[in-house]
């Protein structure tokens, strides 16, 4: 099957078959860029995905990443980036080996299609003028004739005619055979391009045309046998990777398998363990103790009467000792005032009524009672410390609990000792360079490196007495932790100092008095021993933040714990606003301060201060 025989007389179709070739390839060159295209875009939101959801470097987060679950999510993100890549390649692989490759043939293609088609264009041309130089031979000869045989005619009749001169019939005999030579020589160039014409065409089509098509096939067969590997190769491109994505995809699964819940469970233990141990009984408070009492305790009865019972530190009390706070915070948060406050006075001014408006004369509680409403208050609080307005945390963190404190100290030391080791390195690498330049003079001056190896030794100091002051907070923690593994046990018999928590931290074990006094010093000496324990651990404490000032309207008189008297017209300062029990905390200085009724001042609250609210 040849088209220079089959199809000699299609020339015109086979041009544009051609053209429908190329174009066929420039679309599936056109298809393959596109998919290139979806799968750079496919791989760059991969990664964009991955990278939304990686944890970002030194917040809570990365924390989070200790979990096995978390950690499966996080191996799952890294193979789908390694998924993505493969995407990538695919990509370039398309481009080089079939975009790249499809458009330069198809150039090439385009030139040999065009020369092709020139030539045929040319025979064309030349048959075409062989076809009409044999036209215009045929048609002068054909003029030729007519005009012999009309001259021929001509002599006749003259020949014929009696009257015509002899001149005359020998003058038509010579115009006569004028024309028969002429077209005697008309059909000798007649004949002459009637060959050639038959030899042109002959050798037109049955070898120029044959030829030229037989090209035209052979260009044609190989565009699409190009078509079809480049087909091939597409999907070979895709299989290559295969293998590689299996490989991704194990990856997520066996993460998937690595997921403990135990380990899980283990690491919030870890995370969130106190230290502290459930709280012990609560006391019965015997509240018929005033009436056994004799006439003789009667003035230690009435001091017991109005229902202000102590804590106990003596050696009957069971149970640990409640939260370590501040005296005078103390007492600011379990007196504070729990009745509505005093209405204002009638008169314009308060000096009008005697002494002022007074105080609410409340019924105090049992201080457990204090405790014990305080702890189920919403939220709770599981450490007094907490209370303190935008504090910085301690070095020691001594704000944390027990356990993790522990952690968090542990945490310190090992980061101090790498920076320590870090600096020794350096060290050692100094001293090496400082021996080499010793040896060899020219190589540098050794007393330029006397500096930085005195400010290297200097930041090992610094460090090594960093971890020696974490270390002894370490083992101050350690110490007073109870042993790992060991069963948490209920705590009941003596308080005693010595072994009590540390008192950086905060206890949850409530102390509630039995009401068993027996003289008036016994509450005192308690007292004391509680600001005893307390004070030498928050007296470096920062007292709350003023969160804006008042005005006292009427003056005041504190009369009941827990409250300050104020003078009107006087300024102070507001450090806890109206909780809406109508009494505001105000401090008049570093060691004064109290609640006061909301409606006897004016409050000024500071729009930028934490926790302040507007009030319109």
């Amino acid at each position: 099957m040849s088209w220079g025989t089959e199809l000699w007389d299609q020339f015109d179709n086979l041009e544009k078959h051609t053209q429908w070739g190329i174009d066929i390839l420039e679309k599936y060159i056109k298809f393959v860029k596109e998919r290139t295209e979806i799968e750079l875009n496919y791989a760059k939101q991969l990664r964009n995905l991955s990278k939304k959801y990686q944890p970002k470097k030194n917040s809570k987060e990365e924390e989070e990443y200790r979990y096995t679950a978390c950690q499966a999510f996080l191996s799952t993100l890294n193979e789908m980036n390694d998924y993505a890549g493969q995407h990538e390649v695919i990509s370039e692989n398309m481009t080089s080996q079939i975009t790249v490759e499809l458009a330069r043939y198809v150039q090439e293609l385009k030139q040999e299609r065009k020369s092709h088609f020139h030539d045929g264009r040319k025979a064309q041309q030349q048959i075409e003028t062989c076809w009409k130089q044999l036209e215009s031979s045929k048609r002068r000869f054909e003029r030729d004739c007519r005009e012999a045989d009309r001259a021929q005619q001509y002599f006749e009749k003259m020949d014929a005619d009696i009257n015509v001169t002899k001149a005359d019939v020998e003058k038509a005999r010579q115009q006569a055979q004028i024309r028969h030579q002429m077209a005697d020589d008309s059909k000798a160039d007649y004949s002459s391009y009637l060959q050639k014409f038959n030899l042109e065409q002959h050798e037109y089509y049955h070898t120029h045309i044959p030829n030229i098509f037989q090209k035209i096939q052979e260009m044609e067969e190989r565009r699409i046998v190009r078509i079809g590997e480049s087909v091939k190769t597409y999907a070979e491109l895709d299989r290559q990777v295969i293998p590689i994505i299996g490989k991704c995809l194990d990856g997520i699964v066996k993460a998937a398998e690595s997921v403990d819940p135990k380990n899980d469970s283990q690491l919030v233990v870890e995370a969130y363990k106190s230290g502290f141990e459930p709280p012990g009984d609560i006391e019965f408070e015997d509240y018929t103790q005033p009436m056994k009492r004799t006439v003789s305790d009667n003035s230690l009865s009435n001091s017991r009467g109005d229902g202000k019972p102590e804590l106990k530190f003596g050696g009957k009390s069971k149970g640990k000792l409640w939260p370590f706070i501040k005296k005078n915070k103390l007492m600011s948060l379990l007196t504070s005032p729990h009745q509505p406050p005093p209405p204002p006075p009638a008169s314009a001014s308060p000096s009008a009524v005697p002494n002022g408006p007074q105080s609410p004369k409340q019924q105090k509680e049992p201080l457990s009672h204090r405790f014990n409403e305080f702890m189920t208050s919403k939220p709770k609080i599981h450490c007094f410390r907490s209370l303190k307005r935008g504090g910085a945390t301690p070095e020691d963190f001594s704000n944390l609990p027990p356990e993790q404190r522990r952690k968090k100290l542990q945490q310190k030391v090992d980061e101090l000792n790498k920076e320590i080791q870090k600096e020794m390195d350096q060290r050692d690498a100094i001293t090496k360079m400082k021996d080499v330049y010793l040896k060899n003079p020219q190589m540098g001056d050794p007393a330029s490196l006397d500096h930085k190896l005195a400010e290297v030794s200097q930041n090992i100091e610094k460090l090594r007495l960093e971890a020696q002051k974490f270390e002894a907070w370490l083992a101050e923690v350690e110490g007073r932790l109870p042993a790992r593994g060991e069963q948490s046990r209920r705590q009941s018999g003596l308080y005693d100092t010595q072994s009590a928590p540390a008192v950086n931290n905060c206890a949850q074990d409530r102390e509630s008095p039995d009401g068993s006094y027996t003289e008036e010093q016994s509450q005192e000496s308690e007292v004391k021993v509680l600001a005893t324990d307390f004070d030498d651990e928050f007296d470096d404490e920062e007292p709350l933040p003023a969160i804006g000032t008042c005005k006292a309207l009427y003056t005041f008189e504190g009369q009941n714990e827990g409250t300050i008297s104020v003078v009107e017209g006087e300024t102070l300062y507001v450090i806890e606003e109206d909780k809406g029990d109508g009494w505001t905390r105000i401090r008049r200085n570093e060691d004064e301060e109290g609640y006061v009724p909301t409606s006897y001042v004016e409050v000024y609250l500071d729009k930028n201060a934490k926790g302040a609210k507007t009030y319109i």
